[in-house]
């Protein structure tokens, strides 16, 4: 279990310890059940005082994540097992001694989980995808040239795929060419390129709070130190960001300004600038993260922040797999100079070459006039997902909680009382096979578990209306059960 500890960090040392084994055990790096280090063993190893340990446990004894049994040592606690049956000589319990180096892997939790009605992960139901016409293309491109099959890419990608996205970017108004776009397996890749080239430990990086969680597991994993910006309905906080900017000078800004993971949110147009003239003034990379800015539902958001970029500070991620393929694994990588150089580098070391079958696949379709109908009619299903889940939880839903509208992408942000948990919440919805992302997932530093991400996009219309009515039965239980505990009175 690596814990890493920032000694100049404004967070207390006990509070650390405590996000990161909470982030730990969230992840599924420490298994349920697995015993922890004795307070003694612990507070050696990070050469943390006694009391810093005893602290932090007791926090985690309180927020029911572990349990303490005399004589035994302490556990992490099981949804499903009894820690008093736990065997101690469980054949893998000695993994744990291995020291490794990731502090939180949440994401992968929840990017696919089982689940009948499944709502927890920002992806489009496979009947809105070109399916058919794809598959007919790879079969004529096979046919036409079996020996793709023996053929490795560029590193930096198929040229005429690059040369096609380079047109395709161009109604972002993002100014590239083919020389200064990398193919990437999915805009995941991509901000791992960023932050093993560029980021290592201690080193500043600036996130939204709340933000994409495989982006904070990301740069959480190259040892970054993570300062935080809160999200308003126009983004990010310029004012906040400026102040951080100012006194810590930091390396990597990151955002998504375009209908925002997970809010929703749209950055205003003067506030993209001034992001810009920020990252400027201190001479720092902007990470401009833009998953599903064609999926907009009244009218185009404003042109990404690259499309104002003259001087090489920002990395540009457009994804395409979600839109088109997501079996493709298909991202793209826009930057400049030599730090465009040195993502090449990064990515040759990573993988020589993305597979060329999935590039050469998804070409015809995006030099057709069928990927601009395409994403009308994406458009145009996925706002009707969106509506019925909206007119759904007017419905159903508690009036103790509230949401943002979202005027694109795939997601709705929901924010419950501070005193409702929505992990606890995602355990009882498991139970009747429907999930969400737990909103804790989304903060990079000082968790907040009274959210959720819920995502409209992956399921049909008669799933959609049975998954949120069961969710807002849960809501309302929950939120009725808490208040009926807090009212009974104490003799």
């Amino acid at each position: 279990m690596h814990i890493e500890i920032q000694r100049n960090s404004e967070t207390s040392l006990s509070k650390q310890i405590f996000l990161s084994i909470v982030d730990h055990i969230r992840s599924g790096l420490i298994p349920q059940g697995s015993k922890l280090p004795s307070v003694r063993e612990l507070s050696k190893e990070l050469e943390v005082s006694f009391v810093t340990v005893v602290k932090a446990y007791k926090e985690l004894e309180k927020g029911n994540f572990i349990t303490a049994i005399q004589g035994k040592g302490t556990f992490v606690n099981s949804e499903e097992t009894e820690i008093e049956e736990i065997d101690e000589d469980f054949p893998f319990n000695w993994h744990l001694s291995i020291q490794d180096y990731i502090p939180r892997a949440q994401f992968s939790r929840f990017h696919h989980v089982p689940g009948e009605i499944q709502l927890s992960s920002s992806m489009i139901g496979p009947e809105l995808l070109p399916n058919r016409y794809l598959e007919q293309e790879i079969h004529k491109m096979l046919s036409e040239n079996p020996r793709i099959l023996s053929q490795y890419s560029e590193i930096q990608g198929d040229y005429n795929l690059r040369e096609a996205m380079s047109q395709y970017l161009k109604q972002f108004e993002v100014p590239t060419t083919p020389d200064n776009l990398l193919v990437t397996n999915g805009t995941q890749q991509g901000l791992d390129l960023v932050a093993r080239t560029f980021v290592g430990p201690g080193d500043v990086v600036v996130m939204e709070s709340p933000t994409y969680p495989g982006a904070i597991d990301t740069f959480r994993g190259r040892g970054a130190s993570i300062l935080t910006v809160p999200v308003d309905r126009e983004g990010m906080t310029v004012d906040i960001l400026q102040n951080l900017c100012d006194k810590y000078k930091p390396k990597i800004i990151y955002t998504i300004p375009t209908f925002h993971n997970p809010t929703g949110a749209v950055m205003s147009q003067k506030r993209r600038k001034k992001i810009l003239e920020i990252a400027k003034s201190i001479q720092c990379i902007i990470v401009e993260d833009d998953p599903w800015g064609e999926i907009y539902f009244d009218k185009k958001p404003p042109t990404p922040i690259k499309s104002m970029d003259y001087y090489g500070h920002v990395i540009y991620l457009k994804g395409l797999s979600k839109t088109l393929a997501p079996s493709c694994r298909i991202g793209i990588l826009s930057a400049s100079g030599s730090i465009f150089n040195r993502l090449l580098a990064a990515k040759s070391n990573a993988d020589l070459g993305s597979p060329l079958l999935t590039q050469k696949s998804l070409l015809p379709f995006i030099t057709s006039k069928k990927m601009i109908d395409h994403m009308k009619k994406l458009r145009t299903a996925l706002k009707v997902r969106r509506d019925l889940t909206l007119n759904l939880l007017s419905q159903y839903a508690p009036e103790e909680i509230s949401w943002i509208i979202p005027n694109g992408g795939l997601n709705i942000w929901i924010s419950f009382p501070t005193w409702i948990d929505t992990n606890q919440l995602l355990m009882e919805a498991k139970k009747k096979f429907v999930t969400f992302l737990p909103g804790s997932a989304c903060f990079p530093v000082e968790q907040e578990n009274h959210h959720i991400r819920l995502s409209f996009s992956y399921m049909n219309e008669q799933q959609l209306q049975k998954g949120i009515i069961i969710l807002c039965n849960i809501f309302n239980s929950e939120i009725t059960s808490k208040k009926m505990k807090n009212n009974t009175p104490y003799f």
